[in-house]
């Protein structure tokens, strides 16, 4: 699998890396629902063995139980992937949370992750989102980096002002954003901000959640446990958006046959093709998935098949606005 170097580090990462948000369960705000922990850590040994060489989690992903079976899947491992976490979402007895970049909590969070981790220190710790404190939360990671607890340090969701804000504290070794067909947006400004500044970019939701796998129905959707927040919390699941995406999907299939490639692959190929783009997070919550997209890490899309996809987009657009001019009409 191809690698990369992340930024201004010294980590040589792999084109894809294991997420692990889903497998943090349910019982909290954008919880996936119920997950089989031993399928969750059968999931993160293939992606080991398929040589995939960093994980992604954070402590508000099942408010702390990712972290947890990341620990349990990687314990008593000689040769360890890099594991990667994020803190600055506090979570409450309901399983909401909310952003909190105060010094205090954000040390508290450090503690927490490298006790859940079992390590003594973080490859890579993230802010998971800004607040009006990113100063004040910078600060602390950039000490606790100097204190040797973290090795590298980064954002997540952060624009342009705001990495420039934090830089002045202290290198920006990484930034986590959206990023897909979906979501292109940060085309426009923050990934040339990024390969102008040595920060690399680590895209997630390359496959939108999953709805560019190509497996998505609608009968699909309605068997969804009521805990998962695509259910709600989604754009891209609500319609008429819905429809068109597994549309699209249909046509990431469609490319992906002719190349002995899943749509799931084809997706991230799509976020990988970027210059400015390291690597992208792959969620996983069984070996089966990761047969799905693993390819992803080898596999280039061609001119031929990114005209396809604009062709789609283009008619999609077109499509979108005939139905808004026969709604008003």
């Amino acid at each position: 699998m191809r690698k990369r170097r992340l930024g201004n580090t010294d980590m040589e990462i792999t084109t894809i890396g294991f997420g692990a948000w889903a497998i943090g369960g349910g019982g909290w705000e954008f919880g996936w629902g119920p997950q089989d922990d031993q399928k969750s850590i059968d999931a993160i040994h293939k992606a080991l063995d398929e040589g995939i060489n960093w994980i992604d989690t954070a402590a508000a992903y099942g408010l702390g139980h990712s972290e947890e079976v990341v620990a349990r899947a990687l314990k008593g491992m000689s040769e360890r992937p890099y594991v990667f976490s994020k803190c600055g979402l506090e979570g409450d007895a309901q399983g909401n949370v909310n952003k909190n970049l105060k010094a205090d909590f954000i040390r508290k969070e450090i503690e927490n992750s490298l006790r859940r981790l079992q390590v003594e220190r973080i490859d890579l710790y993230q802010i998971h989102w800004p607040t009006e404190d990113i100063e004040e939360g910078w600060r602390v990671l950039a000490d606790a980096q100097k204190e040797g607890k973290l090795r590298w340090i980064g954002v997540s969701n952060f624009d342009v002002p705001q990495l420039e804000t934090i830089r002045k504290i202290a290198p920006v070794s990484s930034l986590q954003p959206p990023y897909s067909l979906l979501f292109p947006d940060i085309e426009k400004e923050i990934l040339p901000y990024c390969q102008k500044n040595e920060i690399g970019v680590i895209v997630y939701s390359p496959m939108a959640s999953g709805l560019l796998t190509g497996t998505w129905t609608h009968e699909r959707f309605a068997k969804l446990p009521a805990d998962d927040w695509r259910r709600t919390k989604s754009p891209h699941y609500q319609e008429p958006a819905f429809t068109w995406n597994i549309q699209l999907a249909e046509l990431l299939k469609e490319i992906g046959n002719s190349h002995g490639r899943s749509a799931g692959e084809v997706a991230i190929a799509w976020t990988l093709r970027h210059p400015a783009v390291t690597a992208a997070i792959v969620g996983a919550r069984s070996p089966e998935q990761i047969e799905g997209v693993i390819g992803a890490g080898v596999f280039e899309l061609n001119a031929a098949d990114i005209a396809r996809i604009e062709e789609h987009f283009a008619a999609r657009a077109e499509d979108r606005l005939l139905r808004e001019q026969m709604a008003s009409d």
